[in-house]
């Protein structure tokens, strides 16, 4: 389905009748937002003391009137607190994926799918990610640490399984398993020594670390501003 008044909660005159690009966009908002409240089985009323209880009310009556295509803009900040308040992302009620097969990203703009406008959003599209070296190197790190800490329990967990193998056979199945666990943490603390070199060339402060793994990932002496290529 695309956005027609019609199939997300609005009215339709006819085919020809398609809504200018910034209405679109609130109209969407305002049928997921009333969409995931009738989910929830709750009133305008419940949902405004919800974003009362957040710290940023929004009455019934805007509730209402932006539900009913009254109110034709809806702050920013209003799409966070609703989001919070109904439990979902607030990327989900400008794109939501599932209800909407297709979204018109921008003015003048041929309909994409509302996954490819979603991720073009959030920066996860090439697009994006070819001109923003920091938001890339930021998403590498993070998913360097999770393989560095995946490796690290299942290095763990196959040094026990060795030491409590019951034949010879289960200990050397167990020693190779832990052997390539170590290669790959090996593998993350290398990702995160270039990725962390990298931030810091261009004068950003890297993520924080817990000290275990600074102190091996940041070691004493470390060079930051090498130049090394790092394959994202």
């Amino acid at each position: 389905m695309t956005q027609h008044r019609s199939d997300h909660g609005y009215e339709k005159d006819d085919e020809d009748d398609v809504l200018e690009w910034a209405d679109q966009v609130m109209a969407t908002v305002a049928a997921e937002i009333r969409r995931r409240r009738k989910e929830l089985r709750w009133s305008a009323q419940d949902l405004a003391d919800k974003c009362e209880e957040i710290g940023h009310p929004i009455p019934r009556n805007v509730i209402a009137n932006m539900e009913s295509g009254r109110r034709s803009n809806l702050p920013l900040v209003d799409v966070m607190v609703l989001a919070q308040a109904l439990n979902t992302p607030p990327i989900c009620l400008i794109y939501p994926v599932g209800y909407i097969d297709e979204v018109q990203r921008l003015p003048l703009q041929h309909p994409t799918s509302t996954l490819d406008a979603l991720s073009w959003f959030t920066g996860e599209g090439a697009e994006l990610g070819a001109d923003n070296d920091m938001l890339r190197y930021f998403r590498a790190h993070h998913a360097a640490v999770e393989q560095l800490r995946n490796a690290q329990r299942d290095e763990e967990y196959a040094r026990y399984q060795a030491e409590t193998a019951a034949n010879a056979d289960r200990k050397a199945e167990a020693l190779r398993t832990q052997a390539r666990a170590a290669e790959a943490a090996e593998d993350a603390k290398g990702r995160l020594r270039r990725v962390r070199a990298f931030i810091r060339k261009d004068g950003i402060t890297p993520p924080f670390l817990w000290p275990d793994l600074a102190a091996e990932v940041d070691p004493p002496g470390t060079d930051p501003n090498t130049t090394e290529e790092i394959d994202l």
